[in-house]
């Protein structure tokens, strides 16, 4: 008979599930939407070209998918040392050293352009514990949420990190 090992995920933890950070601002620009495209290797004029995207009927150029703006840059709202805006997403401690990408899924719910302003925010969606072939692992999952200035869900990220 095997004795389960105690849970690392603590009280703390829990009470963090599904709590919304603060929003931060994020833009999406022609040049970031053509940077990403052409990053990407997508051809399509659409990413590129504005007369191509509206006979396409977009309102501008539209975000390839996987580019969900850039986060506008405050000095007052970064972390110091990295320069990316503190997102709200709490860190706990946790006994395990490694840490693999679990994946990472983006839903749309409505098409994201140029020149729209997306406010982020993100959340802790769930802690999992699991045994695998190395031994415990805690699954984190968080969920980024974009919003579009009228307060509308554009875009949920929902991605998956594994301690172990």
């Amino acid at each position: 008979m095997t004795i389960p090992a105690p849970s690392v995920i603590t009280g703390e933890m829990r009470a963090a599930v599904g709590v919304e950070s603060e929003p931060y601002p994020v833009e999406v620009t022609t040049s970031h939407v053509r940077l990403f495209a052409r990053a990407v290797g997508h051809t399509d004029p659409v990413y590129y070209d504005e007369d191509a995207a509206r006979a396409a009927g977009y309102r501008n150029l539209p975000a390839p998918p996987g580019y969900l703006g850039t986060p506008i840059f405050d000095p007052t709202k970064c972390d110091p040392t990295f320069g990316a805006p503190r997102r709200g997403v709490r860190s706990f401690h946790v006994p395990y050293r490694r840490v693999l990408n679990g994946g990472t899924e983006i839903e749309y719910h409505d098409t994201i352009c140029a020149g729209d302003r997306l406010m982020m925010s993100s959340r802790i969606a769930s802690f999992d514990e699991k045994v695998g072939s190395l031994g415990p692992m805690l699954i984190t999952v968080t969920e980024t949420l974009y919003r579009d200035e009228a307060g509308k869900l554009v875009a949920l990220m929902r991605g998956t990190m594994i301690q172990y």
